[in-house]
């Protein structure tokens, strides 16, 4: 046999003995040898039916949105509406724009809520707010003194009384002299409570304030000022948001350079990684190791130095006190520490050489990010993209709210507003008067008339509700969406770059345009397919979160714990769903295979390799929690320092500020995401390379025929070696 059958023979004992690339029928059989494992040129369009499904939503969506545009008046969410349904400042009761409460403390009863959905005493649009206090006594006062009254009251020809009408509600019993706040008439001394600081009680005595219950109890000052606390309390927070958006508007180029440190030092820290991330994860496991070793060691000797006495712990909290044996509670405490122990000295022997592929992958990714610098700044588009598709969604759901909150109006059949076959023309309803479909009808006499418009009003809101909720369903769709094609044009990028067998020679021009161009040409219906399906799952998370706040305050226990099973069960299907699409993605990219095919290869081949992915997932989970840590304190110490004046050769750029802890928070928040960000590509060049380091280690056996596209450093943990001549290869 020659000598080189003879290394043939070798590679195929040591292929057929490693047991991580063992053949499992389970979990598939491994993957066989491809002369150009990176991402193939050669590819076809996957799964075209999601793709034109995707489209076919993506109309829909426009239509919604048409609707929504066409027919709906966010303005009408902010103006107030009267008893009656109608809208201050339009229609009737247009020159009207302020409300009025006829009973304004029973209104502050009800808390800050009253400034949306309004409270069921009796309110009316009023053209100004009171300028004065008064008190409607019957007996004392006329009709002539009844200021404020509801429309269809007519003072001039009613026959009620004045106690009458106080009595039915028709009428004011008091009101305040008062200044518009959101178009709602609020007392004026409560904003000069908030305005000069005064207290309350003192203001409402001050300024004769009186008034009565709709039974013509007389309030008392206590009652009173309990009453209109919480008005005074969301002016307080009107006052800090104020303050706060000043504070932003003073220092808003100081927090732009804030986050700019931040991404610097973002970036810097992703560079060291590859030098410190070994450091960081050996220092982590010794420095637990040595706390529970200590822990043990100190807890069982003060056992044995406190077993034959009588001593006693006691623990009181609250309500609950508890006595315990001194000695047994460090024998309790020995115990559990020499377990933890045991587990860690375990996973440490067990694991040692998993744990360093996965420093030797995290010191890999920080390579390969720093080859292509681009992918850094390729989570930028996503993000914005994420950010116009919810700020999108949130636009069409106002606007689409809006168009049910119909205001009534005075309807005749004439002609003006039918067709020439006689039907009513909606459309030239609302030109003509602003309203929306199936409202012109609220007050028609004519019998089918009325039934028809009830009826276009019903199917008005159904609609709504049903556009509503598709709204919400491509919100997540496309939120998925965009998230899938950031991860798989990030994954061709770092294939790209793993499966250059000379780096960085052999690395592409331009790998990111090069991996996005893919995307958009090949697999548009393979990104719609994965993020359709998270998309679901979560729409079913929104419907079973519904059901619980339904629920609430409801005497079923059963279903409380199914609904909060099955939460629990689908945010779990979520994460292995956003996982398992994640390495789909990889394999799309590389081979450009359909979702299901990819899906189901990267299950296999991960399962196949189960421990190995479970030690490099938590080592890489727990670095960049590391990471993101140190970029955040870093971010918010500095700007910390700098806002509150203690950096000495800055002070003299320190703004003066309301709250300095506002930009602070705002850096810090900022930081965060920026960290997210760059470290996304990180974890994602991570996931990659070793996505395609397992496949390496199955397709290829370091023959001249197949070698190894893996780094020298992991070849060297594994105990491999490519036999190549340097004339045919530079190790890398």
């Amino acid at each position: 046999m020659g000598k080189k059958e003879k290394k043939d023979q070798r590679y195929r004992q040591e292929k057929e003995s490693d047991p991580v690339v063992e053949a499992s029928s389970q979990y598939g059989k491994p993957l066989t040898y491809e002369k150009n494992p990176g991402p193939i040129k050669n590819r076809s369009c996957t799964d075209i039916i999601c793709c034109l499904l995707f489209v076919i939503f993506i109309v829909g969506l426009v239509v919604v949105a048409y609707f929504a545009f066409k027919y709906g008046d966010p303005r009408l969410l902010v103006y107030p509406v009267n008893s009656n349904n109608e809208i201050c400042g339009y229609g009737k009761q247009t020159g009207k724009p302020n409300l009025l409460f006829f009973d304004l403390i029973a209104c502050g009863r009800m808390g800050a809520g009253v400034f949306v959905k309004g409270c069921p005493t009796p309110q009316i649009c009023v053209a100004a707010c009171p300028t004065e206090n008064d008190l409607i006594t019957p007996g004392i006062n006329t009709k002539s003194d009844l200021k404020y009254c509801k429309d269809d009251v007519d003072l001039t020809t009613t026959s009620k009384d004045v106690a009458t009408l106080l009595s039915d509600e028709d009428c004011a019993r008091y009101w305040f002299k008062s200044k518009p706040l959101i178009n709602r008439c609020v007392p004026s001394f409560l904003i000069d409570v908030l305005e000069e600081g005064k207290n309350l009680a003192t203001e409402i005595s001050s300024s004769n304030a009186s008034a009565k219950d709709a039974q013509g109890n007389t309030y008392d000052s206590t009652v009173m000022e309990a009453g209109l606390n919480v008005y005074g309390v969301f002016l307080k927070a009107k006052e800090y948001g104020e303050k706060i958006i000043e504070d932003v508007v003073t220092a808003w180029w100081m927090i732009l350079i804030g986050l700019l440190l931040a991404m610097v030092f973002a970036f810097l820290w992703i560079i060291i990684m590859r030098w410190i991330a070994g450091f960081m994860v050996w220092f982590t496991i010794f420095a637990f190791i040595g706390l529970f070793g200590f822990s043990a060691a100190y807890t069982l000797y003060q056992y044995y130095e406190l077993k034959d006495s009588n001593q006693e712990f006691h623990i009181q909290f609250s309500v609950i006190q508890m006595t315990m044996s001194k000695p047994k509670l460090f024998l309790a405490f020995g115990i559990i520490s020499g377990v933890i122990l045991i587990i860690l000295l375990l996973i440490l022997l067990i694991l040692c050489s998993r744990i360093r592929i996965a420093i030797s992958l995290i010191k890999e990714g920080s390579k390969a990010v720093g080859t292509m610098m681009f992918t850094l700044i390729c989570p930028i588009f996503p993000f914005f993209l994420q950010i116009i598709v919810v700020g999108f969604w949130l636009t069409v759901a106002v606007f689409l709210a809006s168009t049910g909150r119909n205001q009534s109006f005075e309807f005749n059949n004439s002609s003006e507003y039918k067709d020439a076959n006689g039907s009513y023309d909606y459309d030239k309803i609302k030109r003509a008067t602003g309203q929306f479909i199936g409202e012109a009808c609220d007050n028609n006499d004519s019998l089918s008339g009325s039934e028809f418009c009830a009826f276009l009003k019903n199917q008005e809101e159904n609609f709504v509700l049903y556009s509503q909720i598709f709204n919400l369903f491509m919100m997540f769709w496309l939120v998925n969406f965009v998230i899938a094609l950031g991860q798989m044009t990030l994954a061709g990028a770092f294939a790209s770059y793993y499966w250059a067998f000379e780096k960085p020679k052999d690395i592409p021009a331009f790998p990111i345009l090069s991996s996005l161009w893919r995307c958009f040409r090949y697999h548009l219906g393979s990104l719609a397919f994965g993020s359709l399906i998270i998309a679901i799952v979560q729409m079913i998370r929104v419907a079973l979160e519904y059901v619980d706040a339904k629920l609430k305050g409801k005497e079923n226990p059963v279903a409380k714990f199914f609904v909060k099973c099955l939460k629990c069960c689908f945010w779990c299907l979520e994460k292995f769903l956003k996982f398992l699409n994640k390495n789909a993605y990889i394999l799309i990219a590389a081979h450009g295979k359909n979702f299901c095919t990819s899906a189901k290869n990267a299950f296999m081949l991960i399962m196949r390799n189960i421990v190995r992915v479970v030690v490099i997932d938590k080592v890489t989970d727990f670095l960049l929690f590391v990471s993101k840590l140190v970029v955040v304190a870093f971010a918010a110490a500095t700007s910390y320092f700098f806002f509150d004046g203690r950096i000495e050769f800055l002070a003299s750029f320190t703004p003066s500020l309301n709250f300095y802890v506002v930009p602070i928070v705002i850096v810090t928040l900022g930081s965060y995401v920026i960290a997210s960000c760059f470290f996304s590509v990180y974890e994602m060049a991570v996931d990659t390379l070793f996505l395609c380091f397992l496949e390496d280690l199955e397709r290829n056996d370091g023959s001249p025929e197949k070698p190894y596209y893996m780094s020298k450093d992991l070849r060297k943990i594994l105990g491999k070696k490519n036999v190549i001549s340097p004339s045919e290869k530079k190790e890398f």
